[in-house]
């Protein structure tokens, strides 16, 4: 037991770290001038007339403006170190994960946060579930049969290399402009490795389970039910979790067919406005649902599955 706590305990101790070092990389780049501070954040403009206030310049142009104003004993400018505009500090950034959800949206009309993210994880949700109704029997078949696996791995090898974004046209002269061309991106983007995926864990089953089985006259669908699935389900529910994170990466980028929706609305929005505390805040929300929900599903893993031991180190 103490063996146990230990370890469980050396692995939460990993955890925290592997993301407090790089939070911590992110403050000492914000917040200690000589590290990397490449422009500088005007305070007071002086006698050069087109700085203002808050207003980012480079060092070196505002060295020049100073030396010239110094010169010719005009009003000097006064500014402090900063960085680039696309990269806030995090107490910024940690400003506007709270404000995104209690300060409404500075655009007309414009979705909330919350919002934005609810859409996008219907997509999600829909794209990756219709994915997995297909893609997991196909799988599961082309795993047990080998004949079955001759006919359809080969398309779907070839098919795998075609980027998902490519038929982002043809699936908006189909689909129409909302939600439809977006889930079958993310449908296409995970269909095809599914089926690989989920095939090749099936023949990594146990021959002789299936060898019994067939002896003892179990065929068909009673094979599939009473040997095969049962078999390989602990590690079909470990290929899911891995596929639902690539489902999250071809969000944006389904996102952006048709009409702008979603989270990537949101965060495209706030770029344009250079309101980039906003940006990060959206992205880090992402990466919290995502990493949120595999470890739910993680701990899911170990209550359905105690006997294995890979969801026991997943």
């Amino acid at each position: 037991m103490n063996a146990l706590t230990s370890f469980w305990r050396h692995r939460s101790v990993l955890t925290v770290g592997a993301f407090v070092l790089p939070l911590l990389l992110w403050c000492l780049v914000s917040y200690v001038p000589f590290v990397w501070h490449p422009k500088v954040q005007v305070q007071e403009p002086g006698s050069v007339d087109y700085f203002e206030a808050g207003m980012l310049v480079d060092k070196e142009e505002f060295a020049t403006q100073l030396q010239t104003a110094q010169q010719a004993g005009q009003a000097l400018p006064v500014g402090v170190p900063a960085n680039p505009i696309y990269l806030p500090a995090p107490h910024a950034v940690a400003r506007a994960l709270y404000t995104a959800f209690t300060t409404a949206p500075e655009q007309k009309n414009a979705p909330w946060l919350h919002e934005s993210l609810w859409h996008s994880i219907q997509v999600i949700f829909w794209g990756f579930v219709l994915s997995s109704i297909v893609g997991i029997p196909m799988g599961i078949l082309a795993g047990t049969y080998p004949t079955l696996a001759r006919l359809t791995e080969p398309f779907i090898e070839f098919f795998r290399y075609l980027p998902a974004p490519a038929f982002g046209a043809l699936a908006v002269a189909v689909l129409g402009i909302y939600d439809g061309p977006k889930i079958a991106i993310i449908f296409i983007g995970t269909f095809f490795q599914q089926v690989l995926i989920v095939a090749n864990t099936t023949r990594k089953l146990e021959a002789t389970l299936v060898e019994a089985a067939r002896t003892l006259g179990t065929k068909g669908f009673k094979l599939l039910s009473t040997v095969v699935v049962p078999g390989i389900l602990p590690n079909l529910y470990l290929d899911q979790r891995i596929l639902l994170g690539w489902a999250w990466t071809y969000l944006i980028v389904a996102e952006l067919i048709g009409t702008s929706t979603g989270i990537t609305f949101f965060i495209t929005q706030q770029a344009r406005y250079q309101h980039f505390d906003n940006v990060y805040a959206a992205i880090i929300i992402i990466g919290v649902i995502g990493f949120g929900s595999d470890l739910v599903l993680a701990w899911l893993g170990r209550k359905l599955f105690p006997w294995d031991q890979g969801q026991k180190r997943a």
